[in-house]
């Protein structure tokens, strides 16, 4: 009921360039009728009187003039753009914020559930040299097989995501506040974080420990595994980075747009973020209720700003943007606050927003001059004038040619669905 109600806001708003449109419809009524006056006079007094040629003249040209192609130019697109949008994810709540999609600068990405998929992973593995990453997964995930933590869930789904198989772990045993301990064929391994090696009394290699300095200095957590009483692995987790992500900021500055990112976390964090994704602009440790004034300052500069968001604290930022653009998966706040919303929770579909703006802006403009032109060239044929070298139009055939613009503009319509909104892989 909620799409429903949302597809039904998208159908009442009107673009700047349905408007045009209605404008044009609007003036091309009156012109018809001028036109059509102005040539009833003429011929009446050529002829007379009013003969039925006078008539069939008047006739042809309200005929002709009968603004349906231009009445129908942009609507037709929209049904067509708000088809293709669904299709591919995107759900137009204003049909305004997908036509100026096309004149974005700067698009603002919140960083946790946008960027990333706002649950922790393992985001990077350091190991010994007598043991393989996959290796070390594999018994990690195993010994925390019964364990409940977060940081244990985000291991044993790591190793899922790469179908590792998993050794059976007997003699399960939490060590509390330090890390869990199990018995992997005979040989006792332990899993756990910096407390653990204290309570083990064991070190790390110089190689280990630089891992570990490196990924605490980005906000990641350090988790270590550790058998025949000595370090073997270390796993660095964090919030995990949208596979998505990268290819989609690598398109939109194909695009020449910028990308910037939002987010409550750490310098140290958000920069880790940052380059991994070569994004152009950073604010980090930004306070919910401050989101919305960084949209402003980048406003202030003379760019009109998409924002990006899934959560409660995003919504000020979303209708402060010029163009709001909501993770489906997100608050309903947020999608209340937004323009257009990603069903996919896909950060590439942003992409194809803007993609599907510029094609949908170029068919409206197309039927529009289509519709506005046919009737430039066609009313004054209409009137008559042409008939010093023996040609005149009868209604009839007005009617046709009638008929025909409204199914150019159609067919032309009917094109968008053929435009390609995929993005290329990195």
């Amino acid at each position: 009921s909620g799409i429903m109600r949302l597809v039904d806001e998208a159908q009442r708003s009107k673009s700047e360039t349905q408007l045009l449109a209605d404008r044009a419809a609007s003036l091309l009524f009156y012109a018809a009728v001028a036109a059509a006056l102005i040539a009833g006079v003429i011929w009446t007094f050529y002829f007379g009187s009013v003969t039925t040629e006078v008539i069939a003249i008047v006739v042809t040209v309200l005929i002709i003039a009968c603004p349906h192609a231009l009445g129908l130019a942009v609507p037709l697109v929209v049904a067509n753009t708000t088809a293709l949008g669904a299709k591919n994810g995107i759900l137009i709540r204003d049909r305004q914020a997908m036509e100026m999609a096309k004149d974005l600068n700067i698009i603002t990405f919140d960083k946790t559930g946008t960027l990333t998929k706002g649950e922790i992973g393992v985001v990077d593995i350091a190991v010994e040299d007598d043991i393989q990453p996959d290796d070390a997964l594999a018994i990690t995930a195993a010994v925390e097989g019964d364990s409940e933590h977060p940081i244990a869930r985000a291991i044993r789904d790591s190793a899922d995501e790469r179908q590792l198989e998993q050794p059976t772990i007997t003699e399960f045993e939490i060590l509390k506040g330090r890390g869990v301990k199990a018995n992997n064929r005979g040989e006792t391994v332990y899993v756990g974080g910096p407390r653990l090696l204290e309570h083990l009394d064991v070190e790390r290699s110089t190689a280990l420990a630089q891992f570990a300095q490196e990924s605490g200095a980005k906000g990641q957590s350090v988790v270590y595994l550790v058998r025949n009483q000595a370090v073997a692995a270390a796993f660095a987790l964090a919030d995990v980075v949208r596979d998505e992500s990268g290819r989609a900021v690598s398109a939109l500055h194909d695009m020449n747009i910028e990308v910037a990112m939002l987010t409550g976390d750490s310098k140290d964090v958000a920069n880790a973020v940052a380059e991994a994704l070569n994004i152009d602009q950073t604010f980090a440790e930004v306070l919910p209720s401050d989101k919305d004034q960084k949209v402003m300052e980048l406003q202030s500069q003379g760019k009109m700003v998409a924002m990006v968001g899934d959560g409660v604290n995003d919504a000020p930022a979303l209708t402060r943007a010029d163009i709001g653009i909501a993770i489906g998966s997100g608050t309903d706040v947020a999608v209340e606050s937004a323009g257009l919303i990603l069903v996919k929770s896909n950060p590439l579909d942003v992409v194809r927003i803007v993609k599907l703006s510029l094609a949908s802006y170029h068919k409206q403009k197309q039927n529009i001059w289509w519709g506005a032109g046919y009737n430039i060239v066609m009313i004054p044929l209409a009137a008559g004038i042409l008939a010093p070298i023996g040609f005149t139009m009868p209604p009839a055939l007005g009617a046709v040619l009638m008929s025909v613009s409204t199914i150019i503009v159609a067919i032309n319509a009917q094109t968008l669905r053929r435009t390609n909104l995929e993005v290329d892989s990195a």
